[in-house]
């Protein structure tokens, strides 16, 4: 392999035929690089697609009541079902492959005062696990918690841009705000962890324990909806079909009533959304690699050309007493740097381009709606690198056999 008056000969080879092997290589090195171009566009896609679903929790679900659709046991149909707090208790109570439960309730368009500034805002009343389960997070002061709950204390979270309203720069921490004519003090401010159109009503919010607020304003403890994370090792889809089945028995409902109690996961439109990029690699694997075949194939034509412009010295070779491994080794070897060298440029040029415009993306705050933070997989490059070694064997193995078995007798006589 680092035998010098090989090295010299392919390098001479090389340099005879310039242009040839140029053109060769190129194929070579556009497989290379079109394979890593390809599947650095097509994570930064997954990328794109994977960010819309913001912060989701994989194991997340939403859980609601609604109208039945069948009558069941005396009941009509058309019923309007309502969550209670005590649904929640037999859901932690009986299934446990429920991990977290965030209730919420809402008082909407209530009115809201501090000093002189007033406003309607959306009163949410919650428990403290929802800021673990929706992708929300604390920004100043703190979200409620265990003892706010327990201890039915007047106390609230302000959304950003309702403590925007109220206080400007001022902090909110510790100031009192007036909701419907009860003083509630203020510990916290908050907001979506990524701002999402979807997420804007966060910050326009304000949240306060779900027990102050059915206490405080004299509600029942019905609640307009839960979000529930399951266990990591629980598909959220088995915590949901027990938790419907559960909520439909407690609340009368006829099992196959695909209506009365609501729900929904991202599970699903998750593992959609995975398929399809596992679909969408495949396929940029099977482009890459086939245009990267061509270049092979284009590798072992010029080398058997080249086998067959040296059948005499190769003869002669032999005639000396060159061994046949010895003349497979150098063919092998020809082959092998060619193919390496050129793919090893492509994988390069490849890695720089995406590089290129990740870097570019997040420089200048290049934000698009589908596409975000292309890269190369580690795992890709390894494995393109490998190829080269084993493509540049292949290529050269069929002309390195033939070169094996010239007769030397025959290739002195060959013109």
């Amino acid at each position: 392999m680092f035998d010098t008056d090989k090295w010299q000969e392919i390098f001479g080879t090389i340099r005879q035929n310039k242009l040839r092997t140029i053109l060769t290589a190129l194929g070579v090195f556009w497989g290379v690089f079109m394979l890593i171009f390809l599947l650095g566009m097509g994570s930064g896609l997954e990328s794109g697609v994977f960010k819309n679903f913001g912060y989701q929790m994989r194991n997340k679900m939403y859980v609601w009541g609604e109208r039945t659709n069948k009558p069941y046991k005396g009941f009509p149909s058309g019923r309007r079902i309502q969550i209670s707090l005590d649904d929640l208790a037999a859901i932690k109570r009986e299934i446990p492959e429920v991990d977290m439960l965030g209730p919420r309730r809402r008082m909407n368009s209530t009115f809201v005062h501090y000093k002189d500034k007033s406003n309607n805002y959306d009163i949410r009343g919650e428990y403290p696990s929802m800021i673990e389960i929706e992708p929300l997070k604390v920004i100043e002061g703190r979200y409620l918690n265990d003892r706010d709950l327990n201890e039915r204390r007047k106390v609230a979270v302000l959304g950003s841009k309702t403590s925007a309203l109220f206080f400007g720069e001022e902090s909110p921490i510790g100031k009192y705000v007036t909701i419907q004519g009860i003083a509630f003090k203020v510990i916290g401010v908050f907001g979506p962890i990524e701002l999402k159109p979807w997420r804007i009503a966060d910050t326009e919010s304000i949240v306060i324990p779900l027990n102050t607020m059915c206490h405080a304003f004299g509600l029942d403890e019905i609640i307009d909806y839960m979000a529930i994370s399951s266990n990591m090792d629980t598909r959220v889809s088995i915590a949901e079909e027990k938790v419907v089945a559960l909520l439909k028995s407690r609340h009368q409902i006829h099992p196959d009533d695909p209506n009365g109690i609501g729900h929904e996961n991202v599970e699903e439109e998750i593992d959609q959304v995975v398929n399809l990029f596992i679909g969408i690699k495949s396929f940029l694997w099977f482009v890459g690699i086939g245009t990267l075949l061509a270049g092979i194939v284009g590798v072992s034509n010029i080398m058997l050309i080249i086998v067959k412009e040296r059948t005499k010295e190769i003869g002669i070779r032999k005639a000396l007493g060159a061994t046949p491994g010895s003349i497979v080794s150098m063919i092998l070897t020809e082959s092998v740097f060619i193919t390496a060298l050129a793919g090893y440029l492509g994988l390069l040029l490849g890695t720089f381009i995406i590089g290129g415009i990740s870097y570019a993306m997040f420089t200048f705050e290049i934000e698009t709606e589908n596409f975000s933070n292309p890269q190369v997989n580690l795992a890709a490059g390894v494995g393109a690198l490998v190829m080269l070694v084993i493509a540049g064997t292949i290529a050269g193995l069929i002309p390195a056999m033939q070169a094996a078995n010239i007769n030397p007798v025959e290739a002195l006589k060959d013109e």
